[in-house]
Parts: structure tokens; C-alpha cells; sequence
């Protein structure tokens, strides 16, 4: 299973303050299922630069490698890009794409979206190269018109929900229902300590094998592997 959405790479953002920190989340994931974990630290482009980030990354994934192990998940590196005015034409954008795919998680503002930045997503996602993915869509689609997650799934968006959206009692039956309908393609636990906000993707995982069946989860890893090999 793939965890398309975390926090554990040590003292780079508000995730993970540590080395052992970020072991213990990636030894937790393995527990819970976990093969793959996307690293996914917050990128501002109003505080940093790409190539300020990439150094940054690069050097917190450097401290835990030496002691990664056959008990961790796989580690590839992305980011989780805030959108901003603008952002389309971004120098750099493609290098902040989940390693080695042209697969960029985007994050959306948490209010509703302007005609201008509807506009500026759709162009993002037909003229960069690029196939956005929407981080933690649960947060803001209820701010939006009806018609505009049908839209990013006509343009060919993907869409990811925290672990969180399955396991709340009051979203869990929506949740369900998205995902049996097609509209949500990935998972992630969203972690970023191990108190606060530790991974609960297990949760998660049992809950949709009890409402739609192990068939289901199983395909939807399928396709997330499908599409992590389709976009490199």
C-alpha cells in the first residue's frame, strides 16, 4: 500500500522534529500496511526557493538513510505545493513532483475558489506536463460549487483524502460513497508527529475492506502502483 501524503522527513516543516521521529512514523507505516510512503514536506513559494527546498529536502532525507532498513517503507521524495496566484507559471514547478513522475500534489486554498483560480489550476493541469494531484481535497471541496470536483475529474486531476475523512464518523459514510463512485483515487495518512497527528492509514484501510471489500482496496493500490510507474 501507498501512503501518498506525509510529513516524516526530520525538522524540514511542522512534521517530524527528529530522526527518531521519522523512523518510528516510517516503522508505525510499515505496521499498518505501508510498502511506500511518499515524503511530501509543505512548499511555500513565498518563503523559499526551489532550489532553496530541494537542498533543504535532500539533506533531511540524507540523515535517515543510513538507518533505513528492511522494516521501512520505500521513501520517494515530492511536495506538498501550496497554490498561489501565479503558480502556473512557475519556474522550477516540475522539479517538485513526487520523485521520478511528473505527479505534482497540489494544495488548494481552504475557502472558495475565485474564477481566476479555477482558471489557473485547469491551465496548470493542461499546460505544465504535469498531473495534479489534489492534497487532502476533503478540506476545501465544501467551499466549492458542485460542479468543480467533477471538473477536475474531467480534466484529469487526481484526488487524495486523509485517513482522517474515512475514520470520522461524521465524513465516513460521504467518504465511502466518494471513493465507491470513483471520485477519490488515493490515501494518505497526512502524519506529522507521532501524538498529535501520528499515520492512522489502518483505520482507514479496515474501514473501507469492511464497506466495499478487500477487492476494492487492493485494486486501488493497483492503481496507485499503475500510475506511479505510467507518469515517471
Amino acid at each position: 500500500m501507498i501512503d501518498w501524503h506525509s510529513h516524516v522527513l526530520p525538522s524540514i516543516d511542522d512534521g517530524s522534529k527528529s530522526v527518531s521521529e521519522s523512523l518510528e512514523l516510517l516503522a508505525m507505516l510499515s505496521c499498518q500496511g505501508i510498502d511506500t510512503v511518499v515524503a511530501t514536506p509543505h512548499f511555500l513559494a513565498d518563503c523559499e526557493s526551489v532550489e532553496s527546498f530541494l537542498k533543504r529536502r535532500s539533506e533531511a532525507f540524507e540523515k535517515i538513510v543510513p538507518f533505513l532498513n528492511e522494516k521501512h517503507p520505500r521513501v520517494l521524495l515530492g511536495a506538498e505545493v501550496k497554490f498561489y496566484s501565479g503558480i502556473s507559471r512557475m519556474n522550477g514547478l516540475e522539479k517538485l513532483c513526487i520523485e521520478n513522475t511528473n505527479l505534482l500534489l497540489l494544495e488548494m486554498p481552504i475557502s472558495p475558489w475565485t474564477e481566476y483560480t479555477k482558471r489557473e489550476l485547469f491551465e496548470l493541469s493542461a499546460t505544465r506536463g504535469v498531473k495534479v494531484i489534489l492534497a487532502h481535497v476533503e478540506r476545501y471541496i465544501s467551499f466549492q460549487n458542485k460542479s468543480v470536483w467533477e471538473n477536475c475529474l474531467r480534466n484529469g486531476m487526481f484526488v487524495q483524502v486523509n485517513a482522517g475523512y474515512i475514520n470520522d464518523l461524521f465524513t465516513k459514510r460521504k467518504a465511502i460513497r466518494n471513493l465507491e463512485e470513483g471520485k477519490i483515487h488515493f490515501i494518505g495518512s497526512d502524519c506529522h508527529n507521532l501524538k498529535l497527528r501520528p499515520p492512522k492509514l489502518n483505520e482507514a484501510f479496515q474501514t473501507v475492506r469492511n464497506k466495499l471489500g478487500n477487492g476494492f482496496l487492493e485494486q486501488m493500490n493497483e492503481f496507485g502502483c499503475l500510475v506511479l510507474e505510467k507518469n515517471n
